[in-house]
């Protein structure tokens, strides 16, 4: 970072109030007034507070801000920077040439008496990097992880200040600006899951990208995106949905693919606990399946493989979690326990009962069968062939060590492990990797293994080092800018 030395949380919020072109309101709901607080306490206050509230009765905020269905939400806290930040430029209209204008908001709930919920918030900054200008509005939601109240409400004090720290002081360099966030705050205590920033100064950043690097910094462990390619609220988008997922590289997303979502999805939804008018698909991509050959993860190659996604209509989750336990305890914790299908291949399936992939845990496989299975959770396994005479790969002829038979015929006596019985047997034998292959040698027929959406798409954006024309190559960057913007 360009700083000597980090500063400290009170020394970055004597700084803003130091500059005599910073200026405006902080509105603070739920968790106190700490980032408001740490201002006042650092000193010169006066040249950086135009108004500080906290609006605690529901009816007095709804009488600022009108009324909402939720007040701790991204709703609620847009409707509070907007009507801040317009309230502070009418009132101080004789400022607006010697003013960069800001609103801070936040709605926060933390732990209760009896520790029964979840702490989080939504914290957001509406504004301008010079006078007189068009104002920017970033948005995050937080997870609040401490075991405690105030430890919690301290936190988000920190946090608020580090946001408006990195928006007014590192807004030209997203590396340095995710990484003031978290100054003075423990490795662990705050989880930031949903970022988005907009305006006329950030044009060439894309959300998608920074969700990335988020999950990447270990500040949040997953990251969502809508089919729309718009950044989503996990815990808001899956909150007591049933949720159906599939792990994959979709580099690039094939015919198999989509028979795995489909066919599962029949099954899926004839289940017992699965009410489809209120279910989830989801498409995963895990930080390692980002990685080629070992290599540094391709930043275009994330945006052009959801980009894909989102085409086909997908939500896109992508993660840091390697074992699929520790990815069902964390959409269980969002959705409530309501049911979950993952879909995966018989060879996933072998590497889920490879022993030595948990020797990190004192309970070894059975712990991690009891993460992975010990909630509402069913496998769907899809089936493989080598050649079409190498026979059908499926769960009726699984191989295991004896010692762990018996684990699996408790998962298939029980329901929790099925096989995908509606396969398309003609697809087995099509592979991501061979595609690849043959779209970038330029070779005949890969475009009857894709969807005919993906095909195009990867024509006319020249993906995956498909063969172009210098033309057709630079209409593709054009097209891929004007989409950024």
């Amino acid at each position: 970072m360009s700083d000597f030395r980090k500063l400290t949380i009170r020394e970055k919020a004597l700084k803003i109030n130091l500059d005599p072109e910073i200026y405006g309101s902080f509105s603070e709901i739920g968790a106190g007034q700490e980032v408001a607080g740490t201002f006042f306490h650092a000193g010169a206050s006066s040249g950086t507070i135009a108004l500080s509230q906290s609006a605690y009765d529901m009816k007095i905020s709804d009488s600022i801000y009108g009324e909402s269905p939720r007040y701790v939400s991204a709703q609620r806290l847009k409707a509070m920077l907007v009507k801040d930040y317009d309230n502070i430029c009418s009132k101080l209209d004789e400022r607006k040439d010697n003013s960069k204008f800001f609103a801070f908001s936040n709605t926060i709930e933390t732990l209760n008496f009896y520790k029964t919920n979840q702490g989080h918030g939504w914290l957001g900054l509406r504004f301008q990097l010079s006078p007189d200008s068009e104002p920017n509005t970033c948005v995050l939601h937080c997870q609040l992880n401490d075991n405690d109240t105030l430890l919690q409400q301290k936190a988000v004090g920190r946090l608020g200040v580090n946001l408006v720290y990195s928006c007014y002081y590192h807004h030209d360099n997203k590396e340095d600006f995710l990484k003031s966030l978290m100054d003075s705050i423990a490795t662990g205590r705050v989880e930031i899951d949903m970022f988005n920033m907009e305006g006329p100064d950030f044009k060439d950043w894309d959300n998608r990208l920074i969700s990335l690097k988020l999950v990447k910094m270990g500040l949040t462990p997953a990251a969502m995106f809508g089919p729309d390619g718009n950044n989503l609220q996990a815990s808001e988008v899956l909150y007591k949905k049933n949720i159906l997922v599939l792990r994959g590289r979709f580099r690039p997303p094939t015919l198999v693919n989509v028979d795995m979502f489909m066919s599962a999805y029949r099954q899926f939804k004839k289940e017992k606990d699965v009410d489809k008018e209120n279910l989830t698909v989801l498409s995963e991509l895990t930080l390692n399946n980002l990685i080629n050959k070992g290599e540094k993860i391709d930043e275009k190659d994330f945006l052009d493989r959801v980009d894909i996604l989102c085409s086909l209509g997908q939500t896109v989750i992508i993660t840091n979690f390697q074992r699929y336990y520790k990815l069902v305890t964390y959409l269980s914790n969002i959705n409530r326990e309501r049911k979950i299908g993952v879909i995966l291949g018989i060879n996933n399936l072998k590497a889920i009962f490879d022993r030595k992939f948990y020797t990190h845990l004192k309970g070894g496989i059975l712990e991690a069968f009891g993460m992975l299975f010990g909630r509402n959770v069913k496998l769907y396994v899809y089936p493989a062939t080598n050649s079409e005479h190498d026979g059908l790969h499926n769960c009726e002829n699984f191989e295991l060590p004896d010692k762990l038979k018996g684990l699996f015929q408790y998962l298939t006596d029980n329901k929790q492990l099925e096989d995908i019985t509606t396969a398309n047997k003609r697809l087995l034998t099509i592979y991501s990797d061979d595609v690849l292959d043959m779209i970038k040698n330029g070779q005949d027929g890969w475009e009857e293994k894709v969807p005919t959406r993906v095909a195009h798409f990867i024509k006319e954006h020249c993906l995956f080092d498909y063969p172009c024309s210098v033309e057709e190559k630079r209409e593709a960057k054009k097209k891929e800018k004007e989409q950024y913007a």
